[in-house]
């Protein structure tokens, strides 16, 4: 059985005897992720705090190991020390993104 070419039967690249223009063509480039940390796996979307008329804001839990500084939480105005998890919050529709991320205690955030 003859020897297949293992990039052959990939979509954009180029075949073995294909020139050095083509190869260089075929340079695959990740697209870009959103700024503001949309595109982060366990993202999801929820009902906001009342002082903002319950706008759908963008939510995700932040576990202890990745909790390295300290926050201001909004919910009570208090210190989440490093090591503590919690919520990251931001308005989905927002046209400042990650800059209005805020911490939240998870309690806090509950009964937001």
């Amino acid at each position: 059985m003859p020897r297949r070419n293992h990039h052959s039967g990939r979509r954009g690249m180029p075949k073995k005897g294909a020139s050095k223009r083509a190869r260089s063509a075929a340079v695959w480039e990740p697209r870009r992720l959103p700024d503001d940390g949309a595109a982060f796996l366990g993202t999801q979307v929820e009902t906001g705090p009342s002082w903002d008329y319950g706008a759908p804001y963008l939510v995700r839990r932040m576990g202890a190991s990745a909790a390295k500084k300290y926050y201001i939480c909004p919910g009570c105005n208090q210190d989440i020390p490093p090591g503590i998890r919690h919520i990251v919050a931001w308005p989905r529709d927002s046209l400042r993104g990650s800059e209005d991320r805020r911490h939240w205690h998870t309690a806090c955030w509950e009964r937001r």
